[in-house]
């Protein structure tokens, strides 16, 4: 168990940490010389049973706020010093609205220095204590009175950590991912590079494979220190310390850098916060913002009202933080003298417009809601398609837990985008409406493309989820293909008995290795121009020539044949470009540009500069 001390500077923290364990946690020259705590101290208690207890010394002077921040992060027992003779203090408020803020549930009161004051005095500062934590939100806290001086209470309170570290229950949660911000680093003569923090998250084991984010590059654990002792593994709430190798250096480590179990999806620079306000914060105003080790600036910008119940704010972040949901930030005045309030992340991302509609703001109070991740996810459902690598980073569930959330839901899913079925449903009944509203005003063409329809009727839409709902609908009949050409089942044409004779004359002429002008067919076969365009559109809509150009025509077949020569060629070389093409073919350039501009255009292929990829091998193939 992990114990961090809050309270005033000079209030006797580090010399109560060194009566109850033994260790004087000031390591600074600084900090011996001027007897004041300046940066993170830290100490381990060994117990029978081969545990030990943790505790974190942080600064109480203001000046070293910062310091104290980054100590309590991921800690849930406070330990608030008081000294008797002085009481107290602005600092020791500020220290407990920052742990009641930073959501500390457990406090236990101590008072030092009781050999230098009488009982009254005693009493008097009790008294305080107590209705200090009320007013701030803990009631029935325990209260030790004690003196390093003559050791009075220290055994009382040595033997209250022990009953409350053999009661802790270490709460293992298997679902989230590993995570830890870094608050030292070190060289170790023989091992290495050292960090050292407390696991905020997940579990992590020796061999295990971690991101870090200031050298943005994969390491190693090599060892782990779990609460100073040597580990195989650590867990969620531990103190540690892990050896890690990798290509990395310890200049390129610093305080506020993360060690994650997965490659970070984004870092956030607008996020949507539920606000806890100890003063009135104003709209735009230029905050400090402490989060983990972390130390930057930005701006508050109000989404409700003060007042208003919860309070939304859209936080403006000078730069960029590792966030997920749920987070807390401390927010300092711009001075920093005086905190202001907690955030609670809500939503990494922040829409550019619409931010402030009621019904969007409706939806983030359910949002702030939420009590357990299924009822999180029913809520980002139905905003539209989910993509599970920027889900996974947000919830920071494993890939094991978000599969568990997903099989409790109705969904869509192709890949890492997942739609919910409702939406799935309503994005079916557009599609089929929007190809019935084209047979209406273009009843004279058998239909369109995969690639159109998409545009035309779910144009938001990623392409994966958009092909797979056409595809269903193809499957269940709802939509037939023909040659490439999506319609309605119902939807056909035909030749009229003079357009049946042209047509065939017109048939034996294909295929050839060239493309057919309607102008040299019409001379080859004795019919007028306008005629013989007008049955050449006619076979184009029912699927049996395809105009690669305006009045330029292949025969279906020789379309197909061409496209399988694409896909083959993209097979193996992975593109295909016009010279190769037209080496295949054995025809012009520009006949090839023009073909290969088709294949773009019907959204078979797509153009990267000089080369063409394959995009959808099934509009020609099947």
């Amino acid at each position: 168990m992990i114990f961090a001390t809050a309270g005033h500077v000079d209030h006797g923290k580090t010399s109560l940490i060194q009566a109850v364990t033994g260790v004087n946690t000031a390591h600074l020259p600084e900090e011996k010389k001027r007897g004041m705590t300046i940066d993170l101290g830290y100490a381990y208690w060994p117990q029978a049973d081969g545990s030990s207890i943790g505790f974190i010394d942080v600064p109480g002077h203001e000046k070293f706020l910062g310091n104290m921040l980054a100590g309590v992060g991921g800690v849930n027992h406070a330990l608030l010093v008081i000294a008797c003779d002085d009481g107290v203090m602005a600092q020791t408020r500020e220290h407990l609205a920052i742990l009641r803020l930073a959501g500390c549930q457990n406090i236990t009161a101590i008072l030092t220095k009781a050999d230098r004051v009488d009982d009254e005095q005693i009493a008097r500062v009790t008294e305080h204590v107590i209705d200090e934590l009320s007013r701030q939100g803990w009631q029935d806290v325990p209260l030790f009175v004690t003196s390093v001086i003559d050791n009075q209470g220290i055994e009382l309170l040595r033997t209250c950590l022990q009953q409350l570290h053999q009661q802790s229950s270490v709460h293992q949660n298997t679902q989230q991912r590993f995570r830890l911000a870094i608050d030292r680093v070190f060289h170790v003569k023989g091992a290495g590079i050292v960090v050292t923090g407390t696991a905020l998250a997940g579990q992590i084991s020796v061999g295990s494979e971690l991101w870090l984010t200031g050298s943005n590059t994969p390491v190693r654990v090599r060892g782990i220190h779990r609460q100073n002792q040597p580990a195989e593994y650590a867990l969620a709430g531990d103190r540690v310390a892990l050896n890690l190798v990798g290509d990395i250096s310890k200049e390129g480590i610093t305080r506020g850098d993360w060690l994650l179990s997965q490659q970070p999806f984004m870092a956030a620079t607008r996020v949507i916060v539920e606000l806890t306000c100890d003063s009135v914060i104003k709209h735009w105003q230029p905050v400090h913002l402490y989060h983990g080790a972390s130390h930057i600036t930005g701006r508050v910008s109000l989404l409700t009202d003060i007042g208003e119940t919860p309070l939304l704010a859209e936080l403006i972040l000078d730069t960029p933080l590792w966030l997920v949901d749920n987070d807390r930030l401390i927010i300092r005045d711009i001075g920093a003298k005086e905190t202001l309030a907690s955030a609670k992340v809500i939503r990494l991302t922040s829409p550019r417009r619409g931010k402030r509609l009621p019904e969007f703001l409706e939806w983030l109070c359910r949002l702030c809601n939420a009590t357990d991740e299924l009822t999180h996810l029913k809520l980002l459902l139905p905003q539209g398609e989910l993509d599970l690598n920027s889900y996974g980073w947000a919830s920071q569930l494993t890939l094991e837990a978000i599969d568990t959330l997903l099989s409790q839901v109705e969904i869509v899913r192709v890949g890492t985008l997942v739609l919910s079925e409702f939406k799935a449903k309503v994005a079916k009944e557009r599609l089929v409406q929007i190809l019935c509203d084209f047979h209406e005003t273009h009843s004279d063409q058998i239909g369109v493309s995969k690639a159109r329809l998409k545009r035309m009727a779910l144009p938001t839409m990623s392409e994966p989820l958009a092909y797979k709902l056409i595809n269903d609908l193809i499957d269940e009949g709802s939509i037939k293909q023909t040659r490439g050409w999506l319609h309605a089942p119902q939807h056909g044409l035909a030749f009229d008995e003079n357009q049946q004779q042209i047509w065939q004359q017109v048939i034996p002429l294909f295929p050839q290795t060239e493309a057919w002008w309607v102008r040299d067919l019409a001379k080859k076969t004795g019919y007028e121009e306008d005629i013989l365009r007008r049955v050449m559109k006619k076979a184009a809509q029912m699927g049996l020539v395809t105009a690669i150009v305006r009045d330029r025509y292949y025969s279906s077949e020789q379309i197909k044949q061409f496209a399988g020569l694409i896909q083959h060629y993209c097979a193996e070389k992975g593109e295909i470009c016009v010279a190769d093409f037209r080496n295949e073919l054995g025809v012009g350039r520009k006949l090839a540009v023009q073909l290969l501009e088709f294949f773009d255009k019907s959204g078979f292929t797509r153009r990267k500069g000089d080369a063409h990829f394959l995009r959808d091998k099934g509009i020609f193939t099947e």
